[in-house]
């Protein structure tokens, strides 16, 4: 990858991560400075869980997960390693949505709220049931060896294309739900009058969607995905074609610097050898 290109990208992922962290310290001011805190009591600060861990799981683990392959310091592992890597992502920020969701149903029985009245809680329990699907049906293709290579390859950029979808669609149904909040909560002073409050989350809001769109930019840019499998650690073909539609379509590049690049080249030499013997 030439230094320009390479340089690029980190200053992308660094502004996404910056983005990303801002975003969870926020949300936690939010509810611990403007809102009621964090409880497991059946008010308030219990459904203060929800946006809490949504920005944490649903947004931030979920986006890290959708990038890890392009981390270029992570090229020196195998596909499988970065596989379970990316699993391990999605599962931790699946495990903290499911706790996300019963704290705002555990909240609106308590309170005799009605639940799933909303549009936005209509799109997240939406995006949660596709999240789980995503999850059963990646672990099974690609985890677990008992596809067929044809299943996995064929499967791949459905794989893909729904991965972006969901994390698109929980991006724009958490700033649903911000304003919902807000303009339920706010009376005194209204929401209309913009307060300290609103701004927070307003500004919040816009970190968000930065933080998505970084992502997704970093996702879809052919020439910042990893290189194939048989190029860095001389794998199998099947591998490599599943390599080649993961991320984005377009051609694997070397590594990012010429000493990675020829510590892998050596590797895959040494590693072709052997099989030779």
């Amino acid at each position: 990858m030439a230094t320009q290109d390479y340089k690029q990208l980190v200053f992308a992922l660094l502004a996404a991560v910056t983005f990303g962290v801002v975003s969870v310290i926020l949300v936690l001011v939010w509810v611990l400075h403007y809102r009621e805190g964090l409880a497991w009591d059946g008010g308030s600060a219990e459904f203060n869980w929800h946006p809490v861990l949504n920005v944490i799981g649903f947004i931030f683990l979920q986006g890290i997960a959708v990038v890890v392959y392009r981390l270029p310091w992570t090229w020196i592992y195998s596909k499988l390693t970065m596989k379970f890597v990316h699993a391990g992502l999605h599962l931790l920020a699946f495990t903290l949505v499911v706790v996300a969701f019963a704290a705002v149903f555990d909240f609106h029985n308590a309170a005799a709220i009605p639940n799933m009245y909303s549009l936005h809680s209509w799109l997240g329990l939406t995006a949660l049931l596709l999240y789980t699907l995503q999850l059963v049906l990646g672990v099974g293709l690609y985890l677990v060896p008992v596809a067929p290579p044809q299943w996995r390859a064929a499967f791949m950029p459905l794989h893909v294309y729904t991965g972006l979808f969901i994390f698109s669609s929980v991006v724009a149904t958490a700033l649903m739900g911000f304003t919902e909040k807000l303009i339920f909560s706010l009376k005194s002073p209204a929401y209309s009058s913009a307060p300290p409050e609103a701004t927070l989350v307003n500004v919040l809001g816009l970190l968000i969607v930065a933080f998505g769109a970084l992502v997704l930019w970093i996702v879809t840019r052919p020439h910042w995905k990893r290189p194939g499998e048989q190029t860095l650690l001389s794998s199998s073909p099947t591998t490599e074609e599943e390599d080649n539609v993961q991320g984005s379509a377009g051609p694997a590049l070397p590594q990012p610097s010429e000493g990675l690049a020829g510590g892998l080249r050596g590797r895959s030499v040494a590693k072709q050898t052997d099989m030779d013997d």
